[in-house]
């Protein structure tokens, strides 16, 4: 067992799976931060000054004044702007994700065409034959 354990590690399969989980991740923080940290306040600012990440609809008679003291207050709430933050972090790792494939395959050489496989046995004894009959 030890030995297929070891077997199924050493694949290069497995470990540039586990090489993609770990940079994906740090890509998603990056992701993240880019959004909530350098897009969203200007598009806030356009729009208001609106903080996306605050928006959020109040479910009971309690009033809050903002997410967190909702939070606090164990109030439950709709947080929608986070849930916006989110998709537009979805969008911008999709995005990147497709600009990576779409250059991947590009550079991607594709594999030479299999040389034609030769005659058979049976094709050469035909082809003997059909040159000692020209004869």
């Amino acid at each position: 067992m030890i030995k297929e354990f070891k077997e199924f590690i050493s694949k290069g399969n497995v470990l540039d799976l586990a090489v993609g989980v770990i940079i994906g991740a740090a890509f998603g923080k990056i992701v993240a931060s880019f959004t909530s940290d350098i897009l969203m306040p200007p598009i806030g600012l356009v729009m208001g000054k609106v903080d996306f990440a605050s928006l959020f609809i109040n479910l009971s008679s309690r009033p809050a004044e903002s997410l967190a003291a909702a939070k606090a207050a164990g109030i439950p709430t709709v947080n929608y702007g986070l849930f916006i933050n989110t998709v537009i972090d979805f969008l911008i790792v999709g995005f990147v994700i497709f600009l990576v494939v779409k250059q991947a395959n590009r550079l991607k050489k594709e594999a030479p065409a299999p040389a034609p496989a030769g005659p058979t046995k049976d094709q050469q004894l035909l082809t003997e034959i059909r040159d000692l009959l020209r004869k």
